[in-house]
């Protein structure tokens, strides 16, 4: 029987089931602030990862948000579903999408002038291991620490090339990506995730001085780097990704069956494009976005204010407004740039429009339904039941920071946002310890680390669907092969979230992080080695 046989009979007979409950079960007839406002995500991402289809996975737990968000009306639920989920979905994320059509136009031009070819065999010449091409995949994720989309989507752009000259299976490029995306933009005190946790500061206190506070305590954002090059170095891989990276080594970057042919593949129009074709244009693209996001927060048009410091825009910066802003400018620079190179003409410019939106099609559908299941949980009121779970664990007080990692890692998994998950849990746990107490800052750190490592397992996570993009990886893939890594650093974040509650010094705590992640990976090495 064929997988996808066995999809839709998984798909059909969770229907089923679910209709029998919806129809004999009273206890969810009113499921606002319970367990089952978590239902309809949890839903979706099990059936993702069981059928490996995510289109009608994702659908299928915005029908069902519905129907317990209308209490099971046939005319409320179509409401609910379109209304509150679909078209806010694609209204609100319409700026991410005008940003991901401009940046899948850039990259057909760099690929249609010869950049990203010439990159290609420079890097070829100068990274000739897998080793090398993985640590400046992490490199340069590190460097772009400003915003996690435009993270994923450029280091995909700019290394695919690379990886692919080195037999890396772009499901271990996208987990390079992912690992330094959200992670890194985590404890980056200048970027749009600094600015965003900021904001939830009580009144009187600087958010940025909480946020950098609490750095040093994010133990899944700084072990995952540790795990990332200790795997690297290691040379070595477990669980899914391994068989990706023994396809990888076969010429079958995608794991299909057979090698898969790409956009990217097709010969340039013109051999004379050279590496700094491609590093202008990105170089470009960096600081236009950056000077943009900047605009945007000092305040556009007649409400500009250029009295307002550099930190102070980032924490009022909008990069749904902001990177589309880089980027059309941007493209218009590199569009005249190429032209006048004489790379590309100006109809074939114009044709990688089209090219580039098709690239990303993917990636806004994918979105547009995780956006949309998102906006139908919400209407469920899931934040009432995580205040009044962490209300329940209050006594527990030195173990509270590793319950709320599980509580965050839980919720972002669920609902995959990193950012809605700390937006209800930071006021929540600002409330149970006073301001500036140790405890209260690593707990602090643990709502951070708790909500990346969730979002970093989520299928509908924004940051997992653009890495996905980025890497031009199918979807499923990603998700699958990189749970195994994001869990194992997750289990061991949890032991040092333990132990920083009972001694309360980050030295030791992250210590004992550092040991165990590293011992952890000697030991999958030993387990996984071939026979």
């Amino acid at each position: 029987m064929s997988k996808k046989i066995i999809s839709n009979i998984v798909i059909i007979a969770f229907i089923i089931i679910f209709a029998v409950i919806c129809a004999f079960t009273g206890s969810i007839t009113d499921p606002t602030g319970t367990l089952w406002s978590l239902f309809p995500p949890v839903v979706a991402i099990g059936l993702a990862l069981i059928t490996k289809e995510a289109y009608s996975s994702l659908f299928i737990g915005i029908v069902i948000g519905g129907i317990l968000s209308s209490g099971f009306h046939p005319v409320h639920t179509v409401d609910a579903v379109v209304n509150e989920g679909i078209i806010p979905a694609v209204a609100g994320n319409a700026g991410i999408f005008a940003f991901l059509v401009l940046l899948g136009v850039i990259v057909a031009l760099l690929n249609k002038a010869g950049g990203s070819k010439a990159f290609g065999e420079w890097a070829a010449s100068h990274i000739r291991t897998k080793v090398g091409a993985s640590l400046a995949t992490f490199a340069l994720g590190v460097l772009i620490f400003i915003d996690d989309y435009f993270n994923c989507l450029t280091v995909g752009a700019v290394m695919r090339p690379v990886t692919d000259k080195a037999k890396i299976s772009r499901a271990k490029l996208a987990y390079l990506i992912d690992a330094t995306a959200a992670p890194i933009c985590m404890i980056a005190p200048i970027s749009s995730w600094a600015a965003a946790v900021s904001s939830y500061a009580p009144e009187g206190e600087s958010g940025l001085a909480l946020f950098v506070q609490a750095i040093p305590y994010n133990f899944y954002s700084l072990l995952t780097f540790v795990f990332v090059i200790g795997l690297v170095l290691m040379k070595f891989d477990y669980g899914p990704m391994k068989l990706h990276e023994k396809n990888a080594e076969k010429g079958d970057l995608f794991t299909t069956g057979g090698h898969v042919e790409s956009d990217e593949e097709e010969a340039p129009s013109t051999s004379r494009g050279r590496v700094y074709d491609l590093l202008i244009p990105v170089i470009v693209l960096i600081v236009l976005c950056i000077c943009s996001l900047i605009y945007v927060g000092r305040g556009m048009g007649e409400e500009y204010d250029a009295s307002i410091g550099f930190i102070d825009a980032f924490s009022n910066t909008d990069a749904t407004v902001g990177l589309p802003w880089g980027a059309i400018i941007a493209l218009v620079i590199i569009v005249i740039y190429f032209v006048a190179r004489r790379l590309v003409t100006f109809q074939e410019a114009m044709e990688c429009i089209p090219k580039g939106f098709n690239a990303m099609v993917p990636a806004i559908l994918i979105l547009t339904l995780a956006t949309s299941l998102k906006n139908v949980t919400s209407l469920l009121d899931s934040p009432t039941f995580v205040q009044s779970a962490l209300a329940s664990a209050e006594s527990l007080n030195n173990l509270l920071p590793a319950i709320i990692f599980i509580i965050a890692c839980l919720i972002a998994f669920a609902t995959g946002t990193s950012w809605g998950t700390f937006g209800i849990l930071i006021p929540i746990v600002l409330s149970i310890f006073p301001v500036g107490s140790v405890l209260g800052v690593i707990s602090m750190s643990a709502c951070l680390a708790g909500a990346v490592c969730g979002d970093h397992c989520s299928p509908i996570s924004d940051t997992t669907i653009m890495s996905s993009a980025g890497a031009q990886s199918n979807h499923i893939n990603h998700v699958s092969t990189q749970i195994p890594y994001a869990v194992t650093v997750a289990v061991i974040s949890f032991i040092s979230f333990i132990v920083a509650g009972f001694v309360q010094n980050v030295v030791i705590s992250l210590g004992v992080g550092i040991v165990l992640t590293l011992g952890t990976l000697f030991v999958m090495k030993k387990l996984t080695a071939d026979k």
